[in-house]
């Protein structure tokens, strides 16, 4: 047998420390996965916040040139150029310009080119720059696809800003990049083409809200348009060019992790249709905080799994040699000395002490059987006492003879009642066995036969049990005393018109069955007396022969069933007398292969 010292060490080990790093590897797992989850929802969330402004951002630009379109000043040029307009004011139509540039901070320059006049001029820093005529404008490739398109507008990817009129207001020091967004001037009635609006827009105007989704420099993020340039990125060598292949496939593939990237996309809508914004997370970014976690736990892991050794074996030293002294007394009192001395709080081997408590059960359950057996042939003294005092004089020879003659006397009643009898008779000699509720009901009923002849009047009875409970199992002669006190105390007293009502009903875990009278009754103290009588425990104390049979029942209930069995009686507050038998439903006790106690 392996010591108790070794055992401990080794239920620490598979207790303590092998549980403790397999919880640490699960929390771990566990903690990734939802910190992955998490970590996915609130970047979903931020991108829809993000997309939500960039669309809205970007809706306020393109809708800005249409401004010029309840600017009378300012819409006349575009229809009639600057000299001919007869209505043409220079100084009110720079002042439009002026507030056009300046109601937004983020634009950085812009160019209104005139198409009928084939000439164009800037606005940079609030200053207007002198007309020039640009008759290849409408060639270059941009303008040139915003002209043939049915879009009112078309976005360039950023660049550094240029000098369109070659003014001397745009200083050559300003290497601003900047988005250029082409606006395409329309008459409204004739749909003719009058020309354009460019706008410059600084990129740090939207890269905030892009940035928004950043959380540390390790993430990144990208603004791709329709053909897949890049129109913003974390990384700035990478604004204004084509999107890598590898990423681009990696985007295609938005929201499955990549290597060790997690990569997610939005398709916007509305100006920035088909555009996506792009979020790329590495994964030690994402669980750098799980990880350090799960090094801290391994570590002390290991320090307290050291510590636990070290406390093991002192303790279990100081365990296991009290014990093992003890077991040497233990062998020392098998051996026959019986004066070993003990301490007070005495110990004992694990295998001895489960030796000697068992051999000590094993002991008080032999006296408990002794006692149970005597209290049991008490209960069959007692029951073998009232067979006796019901049925005295039932013999079966008897009975056949007197049927025989009762045929040959042409007396079929008289032959009916004595097979009544016969059945009583041979029903009673089972008292000792379980019988089905539906056979005592049937004995019930037999019985009533016989008393309707004898008291000569219409019976009033009712019995009400349901086919659950008549299928049911409980010792026999347990309602019929029941029935015989109804007559005693209801009939032979002259209370012929009393009404014997038998039903039952099972709630919960008992099956409840009443049997109850609505005249005989007693006073509260005769009530208080027999209810005395009847719960004293047997052997003890003294009670009435008169009602023996009420508490016969109510200990073979007990018996038979435990605590949760027995009998209640109640007089209806003086209007009757009412007797309730409590069986447990589910008893270990209430089975057909046991013999009736």
């Amino acid at each position: 047998m392996k010591s108790i010292q070794s055992r401990l060490f080794l239920m620490l080990l598979i207790f303590i420390i092998l549980p403790y790093f397999l919880t640490v590897f699960f929390i771990y797992g566990y903690t990734k996965k939802l910190v992955e989850q998490h970590e996915l929802e609130v970047s979903h969330n931020q991108m829809e916040k993000a997309s939500n402004e960039l669309e809205q951002y970007f809706a306020d630009l393109v809708g800005l040139p249409y401004v010029t379109y309840r600017n009378p000043d300012l819409f006349r040029i575009f229809e009639d150029g600057f000299q001919d307009s007869i209505y043409f004011n220079p100084i009110a139509v720079k002042n439009s310009i002026e507030t056009f540039y300046l109601m937004r901070g983020e634009i950085r320059q812009i160019r209104f080119y005139i198409d009928k006049s084939k000439e164009s001029f800037t606005v940079y820093n609030a200053m207007v720059s002198t007309r020039k005529s640009q008759p290849d404008l409408v060639k270059e490739d941009s303008i040139k696809k915003l002209y043939h398109s049915h879009s009112k507008y078309l976005i360039e990817p950023p660049h550094p800003i240029e000098n369109y009129n070659d003014a001397a207001i745009v200083p050559e020091s300003d290497n601003t990049i900047v988005l250029t967004i082409h606006h395409k001037v329309m008459d409204v009635l004739s749909n003719k083409f009058l020309g354009v609006i460019t706008l410059d827009i600084d990129l740090n105007a939207y890269a905030h809200l892009c940035n928004s989704l950043v959380q540390n420099d390790e993430e990144s993020v990208l603004l791709v348009d329709t053909e897949n340039r890049v129109m913003y990125a974390s990384n700035r060598d990478l604004i204004g060019k084509p999107v890598p292949s590898n990423l681009l496939k990696s985007i295609n593939n938005s929201g499955v992790k990549k290597g060790k990237e997690i990569i997610l996309s939005k398709t916007l809508s509305g100006p920035l249709r088909q555009w996506k914004l792009v979020k790329i997370t590495p994964e030690q970014v994402l669980f750098h905080d799980v990880r350090q976690t799960a090094y801290t736990n391994i570590l002390v892991g290991i320090g307290v799994g050291l510590l636990g050794l070290l406390m093991i074996g002192i303790i279990s030293y100081m365990i296991t040699r009290p014990i093992k002294l003890l077991s040497r007394k233990v062998q020392s009192i098998e051996a026959g000395n019986m004066d070993v001395p003990f301490h007070d709080n005495g110990q004992d081997e694990i295998g001895h002490l489960e030796k000697h408590i068992k051999e000590m059960m094993n002991r008080i359950n032999l006296h408990i059987a002794r006692e149970y057996k005597l209290e049991i042939e008490n209960r069959n003294n007692q029951l073998r006492a009232l067979k006796s005092q019901v049925n005295p004089h039932f013999l079966f020879n008897a009975l056949q003879t007197i049927g025989a003659i009762a045929l040959r006397s042409n007396s079929p009643k008289v032959y009916g009642l004595v097979t009544s009898l016969s059945k009583m008779m041979r029903y009673s000699i089972r008292a000792n066995q379980w019988v089905l509720v539906r056979e005592e009901v049937d004995y019930i009923k037999t019985y009533l036969s016989l008393q309707v002849e004898r008291f000569g009047n219409e019976l009033n009875y009712t019995i009400h049990l349901n086919e659950t409970i008549l299928e049911r199992t409980i010792p026999s002669m347990t309602l019929q005393p029941l029935v015989e006190n109804f007559f005693k105390h209801c009939y032979e007293e002259g209370f012929y018109d009393a009404q014997l009502s038998i039903y039952g009903e099972i709630q919960g875990e008992i099956l409840y069955l009443v049997v109850e009278n609505n005249r005989s009754s007693m006073t509260p103290e005769e009530l208080q007396t027999l209810r005395n009588n009847i719960y004293t425990k047997p052997n003890e104390g003294s009670y009435s022969m008169e009602h023996i049979g009420l508490k016969n029942i109510h200990d073979r209930l007990v018996l038979n069933y435990g605590i949760k069995a027995g009998l209640e009686i109640d007089t209806n507050q003086g209007q009757g007398f009412i007797v309730r038998l409590m069986i447990p439903v589910e008893s270990k006790f209430a089975s057909n292969e046991l013999e009736i106690i």
